[in-house]
């Protein structure tokens, strides 16, 4: 991915060098199985070894007519401004530069339905940090956290997804960062409440058949930032779309079974399929709008 110019958003914070101590964390998948907050209908992350979690609900309420943007409380910078918080190295600074691009996509698609944006903040930490929703361990990937609206991402996840997902490339990274962003247009939105209430009653293959859907509609959603900051910015590059595809395939369910030794067992899944995330990043991207990926949660 190219950019043009640096362009940091005011909603950066970093907790490194702040001495969290470590301990089960909340977020991610981990986290999706401990209580409420925590429940896996309410925060995405990706587990190293296991499964990527992104979430996002459908398209109806997405602008208007659901839950409306609060606020977070409690939101707080860490002591050093977005500025030098982005400039501390290379990763960083281009995590700061895709968050950034998405948080302004959004911001314009709001506005053009006529309503206000309220961005989350993106927080950087390493090895081990505190989130609104528990501790943040590196061995999480990135997640998002409902309730402090906050992005958690220890960098050295790139080099992971590289390494060990088989997954390299700059457009990989930048599809994990529009896909956080994602969880957060499901919280403003009103779309978790209203899946969550839906997976309430019903047995674990439905509630797994229904994050399944909201997962799909996620890798869709980052299709459709990257073809808006592209036309906005001509931010991609050659091969970039193929780098999201790559990290789409490995991150599958069936894929990251498999590389556990175990047979896929579809009704565990809950994230699709190899070929389904790509099928969903494509169309997205080939869409352009958000209405390109309405109909992963059309019923719901």
């Amino acid at each position: 991915m190219r950019f043009d110019e640096d362009r940091f958003s005011g909603n950066i914070e970093s907790q490194r060098g702040m001495g969290f101590g470590g301990g089960g964390g909340l977020g991610g998948a981990g986290g999706m199985l401990l209580g409420l907050v925590a429940s896996r209908f309410g925060i995405g992350g990706i587990v190293v070894l296991l499964i990527v979690m992104f979430l996002f609900g459908g398209l109806g309420s997405f602008f208007g007519g659901g839950q409306q943007a609060v606020s977070p409380s409690g939101r707080s910078n860490a002591g050093q401004a977005s500025s030098e918080v982005c400039r501390s190295d290379d990763t960083t600074r281009f995590a700061c530069n895709v968050y950034t691009r998405t948080e302004e996509v959004w911001a314009q698609l709001y506005q053009a339905q006529g309503e206000a944006f309220d961005p989350p903040k993106l927080v950087f930490y390493s090895q081990a940090g505190q989130s609104g929703c528990g501790a943040a361990q590196a061995a999480m990937g990135p997640f998002y956290c409902p309730l402090d609206q906050g992005i958690y991402i220890d960098t050295d996840f790139f080099s992971e997804l590289s390494s060990r997902f088989g997954a390299p490339g700059d457009f990989a990274g930048a599809y994990v960062i529009a896909h956080e962003m994602g969880h957060h247009i499901q919280t403003i939105s009103g779309i978790n409440d209203q899946v969550r209430s839906a997976q309430r009653g019903v047995g674990e293959a439905q509630q797994n058949a229904l994050q399944v859907r909201m997962e799909l509609q996620a890798d869709c959603l980052a299709g459709v930032w990257a073809a808006q900051a592209n036309r906005a910015g001509a931010t991609l590059e050659a091969g970039d779309l193929e780098e999201g595809l790559r990290a789409a395939a490995a991150i599958g369910d069936d894929t990251l079974q498999r590389s556990a030794g175990r047979r896929p067992v579809p009704e565990s899944f809950t994230h699709g399929t190899s070929a389904q995330r790509q099928e969903a990043l494509r169309r997205g991207f080939q869409g352009g709008s958000p209405d390109s990926c309405a109909g992963y949660m059309q019923g719901v």
